[in-house]
């Protein structure tokens, strides 16, 4: 699986980097680094939502406090 974060100034003002680390910590707790490659883009022309998150060619907007409910409910089941 493929997520993209989205590392524009925009998204980076809305807190890419926090999404980006809580996402790191929970791949690494549920141990799928294998399963995982993430990635940073610049805009994905969802700027006003929050933070631009791809799942394949899925978009999602989070903020750092909705990351690892979006982890467990998108991501996980995903890879299941």
């Amino acid at each position: 699986m493929t997520i993209t974060i989205c590392i524009g100034s925009s998204c980076h003002l809305k807190g890419s980097r926090e999404v980006i680390q809580i996402l790191e910590r929970l791949v690494s707790l549920n141990e799928i680094n294998d399963k995982i490659e993430m990635n940073g883009s610049f805009c994905m022309g969802e700027c006003t939502k929050g933070v631009s998150v791809k799942i394949d060619d899925q978009i999602f907007s989070l903020v750092p406090s909705t990351t690892e409910k979006f982890f467990n409910e998108e991501v996980l089941p995903r890879l299941a």
